[in-house]
């Protein structure tokens, strides 16, 4: 689920100090930079010293993200923070010129829709926010839930232009796309908006409740018919540990990436991303080995790197000709406090492959922003 754990969520008020290194930990080393050929982080010796020195910084947050380009700014969009100290809890922004340095940037609401409250009752936190640009409007799909539950929403937020110096910059709260209730064998979280080959709008979506759906959107409202069918897309073994999917599309096909494992423990965190494709976007999805997705296939594409643990909450970006994988993980060097990373995605033989990470990774590049 997409909810930190209780003891997750004992975060001092404002700073904490970052740990110069986190014993007893043995980290493997799993599919991280398969292709050297990708530019490299440029840390250099004396910035590697740097960021293993004790030193205090400001409490960071940064989960499920995802990722649009307008002018020649990257704008960063994440769940908002379960402690309360960024935000209120509401969806964060982050900006950035470059892909590697992150700037904290306000939140998309002041506060929480009160449709949201209403229906569900006090909650902590929005989750796993989607952005996607159509029909002359930004369109933000967030969800709203609380852990262990699918008793859960599916909001929507529009705006005419992302940068906030801007006078047309303003969110507006279009309520609720799609729920799900106890009755409902899926979870209404983690939504991504897709576009099919054809132009058509759909909607993917699901968190452990038997795996990941699909529905179609109307792209004139970004809201599905009143009874829209479900498709399933993947689905593993009990209790079904998937989540945080999305979909591209790649030179004739669907690719469905997926979050497998658990999140939100910290370096406890088991997460890792698989993927799957299907010349249909309703699928099926195959793995490379030719195993449906729905079947318990899946193909390992990012994995525990270095100090980066359980890597998940994927968002595939495409900015021109170059796509990129973009994720949180939890830092090893940070007492496992969740940050973003940024992969180019090479595709090798019809698959993706991840390159060099270009957001410093932890105790080589210093630390984050903000």
């Amino acid at each position: 689920m997409r909810f930190p754990a209780a003891s997750f969520l004992k975060i001092p008020a404002a700073r904490r100090t970052r740990l110069a290194l986190v014993t007893g930990i043995a980290v493997t080393v799993a599919l991280g930079g398969t292709l050297a050929a990708v530019a490299a982080t440029g840390a250099t010796a004396s910035t590697e010293a740097h960021g293993q020195a004790a030193q205090s910084s400001p409490y960071i947050y940064v989960h499920d993200p995802t990722m649009a380009k307008q002018g020649g700014t990257y704008y960063l969009f994440s769940t908002g923070d379960p402690a309360g100290v960024i935000g209120n809890g509401n969806i964060q922004i982050r900006t950035s010129p470059n892909l590697r340095s992150w700037t904290y940037d306000g939140t998309v609401f002041a506060t929480k829709p009160a449709w949201i409250t209403s229906t569900l009752g006090s909650i902590p936190n929005l989750w796993a926010p989607d952005i996607s640009y159509f029909d002359g409007l930004w369109h933000l799909y967030y969800a709203g839930s609380s852990f262990g539950s699918n008793n859960s929403v599916i909001g929507l937020a529009t705006t005419p232009t992302l940068d906030p110096g801007s006078p047309r910059y303003h969110w507006t709260d279009d309520g609720l796309v799609f729920s799900s209730t106890s009755a409902d064998n899926f979870n209404a979280i983690d939504p991504s908006l897709v576009t099919a080959a054809d132009g058509g709008k759909w909607l993917v979506l699901g968190s452990f409740w038997s795996g990941i759906k699909l529905i179609a959107l109307d792209a004139a409202t970004g809201k599905p018919a009143a009874s829209p069918t479900v498709y399933s897309l993947a689905a593993k073994a009990s209790p079904d540990a998937e989540e945080g999917a999305g979909i591209t599309y790649h030179d004739g096909y669907h690719y469905l990436f997926v979050s497998v494992g658990f999140c939100c423990r910290g370096i406890s965190s088991t997460y890792h991303i698989q993927v799957g494709r299907s010349t249909t976007i309703t699928g099926p999805y195959l793995d490379a080995a030719g195993t449906p997705m729905l079947n318990a296939g899946g193909m390992d594409v990012q994995g525990t790197d270095g100090g980066m643990i359980g890597p998940g909450g994927e968002f595939v970006f495409v900015d021109g000709g170059t796509s990129y994988l973009v994720y949180h993980y939890y830092d090893a060097f940070d007492a496992g406090d969740a940050w973003v990373q940024v992969r180019p995605i090479i595709w090798a033989d019809g698959w993706p492959v991840t390159g060099q990470p270009l957001v410093p990774m932890p105790g080589r590049g210093g630390p984050p922003a903000s």
